[in-house]
């Protein structure tokens, strides 16, 4: 009988392989010159092994959240194509997604916004036992609302000052907030946007306002550099993610994500496989062949 447990990494190795296939369908010249702006790459293996035993630590995060009916928010921000989207597709991989979800909010409707700044992102916060991660935030406001001109300066001012004592109340409330930034440099962000271009799986994720982000590369800088100093508390202060190196990138992350809270392994009880009830009476129904799926693989 095979063994088990090389089974089950041999799986997870194959679903992780298939996650992190990335660059597959690129021009050589545009993966050369990538390969050639990584010099020092991870190795497969250390990645993998890493990736790995923290998932592992992420369910022990998810039975204590569960466990102590817990409160968790993870916000992600940062310059388009910086990596926010592959560190939490690695975080919620491999987790219950009845606890563990991703919010992601489109443009907000002309009704969202006649409301309070705020309301549309309330309905999302974690209930006891939830972990939220939010893939941007009302950190909009202060980046891409700001820099695009789809706020006035009197609103993102208007957001400077209540965001503190938003973010305080949630504290208060029970909630654990996580604030993360990935940080990229110039070169890095054109490189993954031709990367994008040129790939036909990811060109989905271009839109024109991520093109018309790196004309505007500066007065993104400026905005970011006025959320840090505006919007770090003590209560949730930003945490900076150097993201240029994308694996790299999602295990300091997660890595530093476990570190932040306090989380100690669940007993659980044992699990038992039951007998299956045999019923010497029961003949299973020949079902039309055109209900099944053409096996066509």
């Amino acid at each position: 009988m095979p063994d088990l447990d090389s089974l089950a990494i041999d799986e997870s190795l194959d679903e992780d392989f298939e996650l992190d296939l990335e660059d597959a369908l690129l021009p050589r010249q545009i993966a050369a010159a990538y390969k050639e702006m990584h010099p020092d790459p991870l190795p497969r293996g250390v990645y993998y092994s890493n990736l790995l035993r923290l998932q592992g630590e992420l369910i022990k995060l998810q039975d204590w959240v569960q466990h102590h009916g817990e409160k968790v928010v993870v916000i992600f921000e940062g310059r388009d194509a910086a990596g926010k989207g592959g560190v939490i597709k690695r975080i919620t991989q491999r987790l219950n997604p009845r606890v563990v979800r991703t919010v992601a909010l489109a443009a907000p409707s002309s009704r969202e916004m006649s409301q309070w700044y705020f309301q549309r992102y309330v309905p999302h916060l974690p209930a006891g036992g939830e972990i939220v991660l939010f893939d941007r935030s009302w950190y909009n406001r202060a980046g891409v609302e700001r820099v695009m001109g789809f706020a006035s300066e009197d609103e993102v001012e208007q957001f400077f000052r209540d965001v503190p004592g938003f973010e305080r109340t949630l504290v208060r409330s029970g909630i654990r907030l996580v604030k993360y930034w990935f940080s990229i440099t110039d070169a890095e962000q054109q490189m993954r946007f031709l990367m994008r271009i040129h790939d036909p799986l990811k060109q989905w994720k271009l839109s024109p306002m991520d093109l018309e982000s790196r004309i505007r590369w500066e007065d993104y800088t400026k905005a970011k550099e006025d959320m840090f100093e505006r919007t770090s508390i003590p209560e949730a202060p930003w945490y900076i993610v150097p993201g240029n190196d994308k694996k790299r990138a999602r295990l300091n992350c997660i890595s530093h994500l476990l570190s932040l809270i306090p989380y100690t392994e669940v007993p659980d009880e044992p699990v038992t496989l039951p007998e299956r009830v045999f019923n010497p009476d029961y003949e299973r129904e020949i079902l039309p062949r055109d209900l099944y799926v053409p096996k066509r693989f």
